[in-house]
């Protein structure tokens, strides 16, 4: 049970640092050299969600009319 517990912490922690750190970025002085991109494309994270929890709300709705 621990391990399950850890391993669930351990993935919304991931995602939070990752969130934190894409929304803290700056944007590039001019003339920079080097530009620090995000690390997710959160853009991709949401339509994903999105279609995730239509899925899950049409095959809920299927499994309520069956029984």
């Amino acid at each position: 049970m621990r391990i399950l517990l850890g391993i669930i912490i351990g993935v919304f922690f991931t995602i939070g640092v990752a969130y934190v750190h894409d929304a803290t970025l700056t944007p590039p002085a001019s003339g920079s050299a080097t530009i620090e991109r995000p690390m997710v494309n959160w853009d991709v994270v949401t339509v994903d969600w999105q279609d995730l929890k239509a899925r899950v709300s049409m095959g809920w709705r299927k499994l309520q009319s069956i029984g």
